[in-house]
């Protein structure tokens, strides 16, 4: 059996977002049903101030998949020194009954985009039917990744935004608008940008609380990306309360996602539910429309697994990818 190698481009021409978010919903559904083998993800930080590797690894039983993700960040001086982006990702993708290594490809892009997908997939579950006012909180890649997925599931009228760094927020505007046609409204602090939402997304560094209580309207639904270690936070516990708390995994929200703070603080005694529980009609999602309803995402290696597989597929498919038999030649 030959190994299947892609690359970031090759993954690029193959991966699509509506796939994507179909993708995230199966593995969602999967990690709730008992389907799911993943243990805790290993990180290692490394010489380099700030640099680690994170490692994340699943086991889908239903589809007999096993998937393990290599993450690097934080390699500031990467593009000066040599070349190289600051951070990077592989996937390996192996077949569950062989344990044989099916694919290596590119991770990097695969991440983001189940990352937004996710996004997308608890704003479809879990945001009021007319929502349309989108506010953003951090301007980067994954807030880009997060309106693309979000715009798969419902329609956006404008986009209000904030991120610390102006020139940031400026080049959000450009991309956004150039992409997609949708208005995107700077606000002058996080504040102003969440006065009119119905979905508040944040995605910034987590160093630090940018959402406060008090700044959100009844019913809006908030997608907390940017906390999936200890010590991460973006929003005040205080939002916690009076929501109706859903996340990814229960095990690692609890300890790493933004739901550590309220619960270290006494203010909520537990989630509600896990949304893979909400797709598969286990528990309720949204309770009323003024409800404030969270999404807790801290990031699945199931998400990995599905959307690898996915990838896979579509490249057997396509006969699109190089051959390399570990035992013999290259071809």
């Amino acid at each position: 059996m030959t190994t299947r190698l892609l690359t970031k481009e090759q993954v690029r021409g193959l991966i699509r977002m509506p796939d994507v978010i179909a993708a995230v919903e199966d593995a969602f559904r999967a990690f709730s049903d008992g389907a799911v083998e993943q243990p805790p993800y290993m990180g290692l930080h490394l010489s380099q101030p700030g640099a680690e590797i994170d490692f994340k690894a699943c086991y889908h039983a239903g589809a007999e998949r096993v998937s393990l993700k290599a993450s690097s960040g934080g390699f500031r001086d990467n593009p000066s020194r040599v070349g190289l982006p600051n951070g990077m990702g592989t996937v390996l993708l192996f077949d569950g009954l062989s344990g044989a290594l099916l694919c290596a490809m590119d991770g990097s892009l695969l991440t983001g985009f189940r990352t937004g997908a996710a996004g997308a997939v608890s704003v479809r579950a879990l945001a009021r039917e007319d929502a349309r006012v989108v506010a953003m909180i951090g301007t980067g890649n994954q807030a880009r990744m997060q309106i693309r997925a979000i715009r798969e599931v419902m329609q956006i009228d404008r986009i209000h935004a904030w991120g610390r760094s102006s020139a940031g927020l400026a080049g959000f505007k450009v991309d956004i608008e150039t992409e997609f046609g949708l208005p995107v409204i700077p606000a002058d602090s996080a504040q102003d940008a969440v006065a009119e939402a119905d979905i508040v997304v944040t995605t910034t560094r987590a160093s630090g609380v940018v959402l406060r209580a008090g700044w959100l309207r009844p019913g809006t639904h908030v997608v907390a990306i940017g906390a999936d270690q200890k010590g991460k936070q973006e929003l005040d516990p205080e939002i916690f309360r009076h929501a109706r708390i859903i996340v990814d995994s229960r095990a690692q929200c609890v300890e790493k996602g933004e739901a550590q703070h309220a619960l270290r603080a006494g203010i909520v005694a537990d989630v509600h539910a896990e949304i893979g529980e909400v797709l598969l009609g286990r528990t309720a999602g949204r309770q009323s429309r003024d409800e404030i309803t969270i999404f807790d995402s801290t990031g699945m290696a199931i998400q990995d697994t599905t959307t690898a597989a996915l990838i896979l597929q579509r490249a057997q498919d396509r006969g699109i990818g190089a051959h390399f038999d570990f035992l013999g030649q290259e071809s």
